[in-house]
């Protein structure tokens, strides 16, 4: 699986790497999202909901107490999980699992959570601190290295 790496120097970056990320994202599609608290998981997963829906002002509020917010949007069915909170991976069934993996595009926050049950097929988003900024590697198909 090809790795591709950015600086995310400021909030912005975060953005512009979530627009670009929105514009490549197809139906059954599972962007695990990885990252220590404060990386910047649900800057990308706004930056990328706001592109797909065409609406820069579209409130994104963090699913860590609902688990999971749906959004549709002129690129899809998007499911937006939080999995912070996660007890047992198979809890993750309960909350729509199945059906965003049909049809869907599913952005994981702490996607680790769900160990096996964290598809293969996927777009593996790591994000880091570093100095004065950020990093996000990213693994998966290549129409992901040029964003």
């Amino acid at each position: 699986m090809p790795t591709f790496s950015f600086p995310l120097p400021d909030e912005a970056a975060t953005e512009r790497l979530g627009t670009a990320l929105a514009g490549r994202l197809r139906s059954r599609d599972v962007v695990a999202l990885v990252g220590g608290l404060g990386a910047g998981k649900t800057t990308l997963a706004r930056a990328i909901l706001r592109a797909a829906a065409g609406d820069p002002a579209l409130v994104v509020p963090s699913p860590t107490f609902t688990l999971v917010e749906v959004y549709d949007t002129p690129r899809g069915v998007f499911w937006h999980f939080d999995l912070y909170r996660l007890e047992a991976p198979e809890q993750v069934f309960e909350l729509g699992w199945e059906e965003a993996r049909a049809d869907g595009i599913a952005l994981v926050e702490w996607a680790e959570r769900l160990a096996e049950l964290l598809p293969d097929e996927r777009l593996m988003v790591t994000l880091s601190m570093e100095d004065g900024g950020r990093r996000a590697i990213i693994e998966g198909d290549t129409r992901f290295g040029d964003v």
